[in-house]
């Protein structure tokens, strides 16, 4: 399972020119899920997730998470995480979740994200989505489950 998450001051997401998710502070997170994912994986990613302290504090410090500020969700499934583009070109996705079971995994975190955070927005599993945002510092950080959940 891969996160990458940007901090951002606002973010939003459209399909079909319909806007149909949106934040201000908080964290914008795509959502890469691989066949190998489970529950037991996205609840240790997720905990991490939300517990990552990179909004600054009184001192200008990085010491503060997302619950700390009040901050919202932007929750976005991206296959495309697991591009593997060893050979030629065209990038592989033979790595990236079956579709039911990536979106199944997609939902479950969505609603673990709920149980902990008040504002919660989410974009559309397997839809053409038009993605804005405006990232924060720029501040973006990677969280692949092969690192945390050794």
């Amino acid at each position: 399972m891969r996160f990458v998450i940007q901090r951002v001051n606002e973010a939003s997401v459209k399909v079909d020119n319909k806007e149909i998710g949106s934040i201000n502070k908080g964290f914008l997170v795509l959502i890469g899920v691989s066949n190998e994912d489970t529950k037991e994986i996205a609840d240790k990613m997720i905990k991490k997730m939300i517990n990552l302290r990179i909004f600054d504090d009184a001192d200008g410090k990085t010491n503060l998470a997302l619950k700390d500020v009040n901050g919202e969700l932007l929750l976005v499934s991206q296959f495309t995480l697991y591009a593997d583009c060893k050979k030629g070109n065209r990038p592989s996705f033979i790595n990236a979740g079956k579709p039911d079971m990536a979106n199944e995994m997609y939902e479950y975190i969505i609603s673990k994200c709920k149980e902990e955070i008040e504002v919660v927005e989410q974009g559309e599993f397997g839809a053409d989505m038009k993605v804005s945002l405006l990232n924060d510092g720029p501040f973006t950080i990677v969280l692949d489950s092969s690192e945390i959940c050794k």
